[in-house]
């Protein structure tokens, strides 16, 4: 079993900043696979990063230079650093676990709202 705990979200003005947290328990692979999606109202679910063994990175066109991943080994928990916050950016973010190639867990999801 694994269970993944989202927090960090909340609302924030645009040109602000945010840092989400994901903070993962139970039979988990520390240098495993874990990433970020968002879903905002109408849309797919769409990945915005994600981070593989020890510092791999990859992001969403959309959110490259203002979003920064990363992961601390020692608490299994990876974080999303927000800057630079557009409206656009306003969506349920869901952190994820990649336990193998044909299962993924995901966490119950956090709102953040971009608006003035």
């Amino acid at each position: 079993q694994v269970q993944l705990v989202e927090s960090g979200g909340g609302l924030v003005q645009p040109g602000g900043s945010l840092r989400l947290s994901c903070a993962a328990s139970g039979s988990i692979f520390r240098f495993g696979t874990m990433s970020w999606y968002r879903q905002a109202p109408g849309k797919e679910r769409e990945l915005v990063a994600s981070i593989a063994g020890i510092s791999g990175t990859n992001y969403a066109d959309s959110v490259k230079g203002r979003f920064t991943i990363s992961r601390d080994f020692t608490k299994n928990t990876i974080y999303l650093q927000m800057t630079s916050l557009k409206a656009e950016d306003t969506a349920v973010y869901y952190c994820s676990y990649d336990a193998s190639r044909d299962q993924r867990y995901w966490g119950q999801g956090t709102q953040v709202t971009v608006s003035s």
